[in-house]
């Protein structure tokens, strides 16, 4: 059983001592199916990258605004949202955990 709160606690702690804010770790890796918690520290980001062939990212702690050509959203605690297929980045408003979710592998390239 994984405690996905604990574990996103130890992974902001480890952004706040990152000197890039950020911190992540596998949780599940299941054929095509992958989960990873992520953390970010307040105003960090993640750069533009393509999207998966599906995946959705579901907020555990603070604010983060996920941005692509289709515009930006901000998702907070407890939000779950399914990413678009356009290349996007992700910001912390504020410092932030979250549970992505992909499906990988299927024998077709990654959107973007």
């Amino acid at each position: 059983m994984i405690d996905i709160p604990e574990l996103a606690a130890q992974h902001l702690d480890a952004a706040r001592a990152d000197q890039y804010g950020r911190s992540a770790g596998i949780v599940a890796h299941d054929g095509e199916l992958r989960q990873t918690v992520i953390a970010l520290t307040a105003g960090s980001s993640l750069g533009e990258h393509n999207s998966p062939n599906a995946a959705t990212l579901q907020v555990i702690g603070g604010r983060v605004r996920v941005a692509s050509a289709d515009g930006d959203i901000e998702a907070t605690t407890g939000q779950l949202w399914v990413l678009t297929h356009e290349r996007h980045s992700v910001h912390a408003v504020e410092d932030s955990t979250f549970l992505l979710t992909t499906v990988t592998g299927v024998g077709r390239e990654s959107h973007g």
